[in-house]
């Protein structure tokens, strides 16, 4: 399963990296957003805030939390313009993020939760090497599940650049699987079709190809991104490939429902208040 990198990053000591993860880590315990971190940063640039990602995932494994995987983040056209960025992002998946298919999500769980529908892939085979290609990727993964990723910010408004939502562990808040698992030698995640709803009604579309042309092109991204830093993607891991369509926010007693094609279906509620907690 994958870890973090044995040493440090170099900028993981450094005042304004510590101040900023001990501000998205304070909006995480009291409930309350805080302010963008990248002034804190001062113009450090994506490396930096993925040294800020780098030790609140540390802080997580020092307090008994445990890796699952990865989501890749920001693959969509859609996700982009609603955020206005221009390139995808990583995050790392701890096992307490996970909500059963059908299960519900406590109220007060999470500050300002918006909801999407990806591809979820589960390696049998490491994916060790930065050079990594469709056909590495092809080879390496056991199975595809539909799943929810119910994405979060710990940033006022949804207030983010990329810096800020790297450092904030690419905006990860929980994440559903459903379905059956699906080999792929029976789908093709690139022409998969989408459709999410929210309390029946459809909120949101998309296919395969809307997520970096395809899901296996976004997880060859991902396993070389994280070879080259030393952390590569490992059998056992899940990966969760991507926005299919545009996110939609989550409120109190809200249910969503994704339906794709040739994978199946993934389903979860929202508490009301006073219940689910």
């Amino acid at each position: 399963m994958s870890t973090v990198p044995d040493g440090a990053h170099p900028d993981a000591g450094s005042p304004a990296v510590v101040k900023a993860a001990d501000l998205l880590a304070e909006a995480t315990r009291t409930g309350v957003a805080c302010p963008p971190v990248r002034d804190l940063l001062d113009g450090g640039g994506l490396e930096t805030a993925y040294a800020v990602q780098q030790l609140s995932v540390r802080r997580g494994l020092d307090a008994g939390r445990r890796i699952v995987g990865r989501k890749i983040g920001l693959t969509s056209p859609a996700v982009q313009r609603q955020l206005g960025v221009d390139r995808p992002d990583f995050g790392a998946l701890f096992a307490d993020m996970a909500v059963p298919d059908g299960g519900e999500v406590p109220v007060g769980r999470l500050l300002q939760p918006k909801v999407e529908a990806e591809v979820a892939l589960v390696l049998g085979r490491d994916l060790p090497h930065p050079e990594c290609t469709i056909v590495d990727v092809l080879r390496a993964v056991d199975f595809a599940l539909p799943a929810l990723e119910i994405v979060d910010s710990r940033v006022r408004n949804w207030d983010i650049s990329l810096v800020d939502t790297v450092a904030d562990n690419a905006s990860c808040g929980l994440y559903v699987l459903g379905g059956t698992p699906v080999p792929l030698t029976a789908v093709d995640l690139r022409s998969v079709t989408m459709t999410m709803s929210r309390n029946g009604e459809t909120v949101s579309e998309g296919t395969g190809a809307d997520c970096l042309g395809s899901p296996l092109t976004a997880a060859v991204w991902l396993a070389s991104a994280l070879a080259e830093r030393g952390d590569p993607l490992r059998a056992g891991d899940l990966v969760l490939t991507g926005a299919l369509g545009p996110m939609t926010p989550a409120a109190p007693g809200d249910t969503f429902e994704a339906h794709i094609s040739d994978l199946g279906s993934v389903r979860v509620r929202f508490a009301t208040e006073g219940n689910g907690k």
